[in-house]
């Protein structure tokens, strides 16, 4: 799924991301607002990790999306 479509369907997504990061808090979440830059801040932050593992881990949860996520 493009990030385009993760962004504009962010509501129905949020779950799938609490699953993935469960650092993150719903506050963190509802501020990042579907922006990958932003996320993978948020994600780098909570996690302690460098910002290329950030991208990395997006990238692999990106491949991961499909639409069944949007039902």
């Amino acid at each position: 799924m493009n990030w385009d479509r993760i962004e504009g369907n962010w509501t129905q997504i949020k779950g799938k991301v609490r699953e993935q990061w469960g650092k993150l808090t719903d506050d963190d979440i509802d501020v990042v607002a579907g922006k990958r830059d932003q996320l993978a801040g948020k994600i780098q932050e909570r996690y302690g990790i460098a910002k290329d593992e950030a991208d990395r881990q997006l990238d692999q949860w990106q491949r991961n999306a499909d639409d069944r996520w949007l039902s």
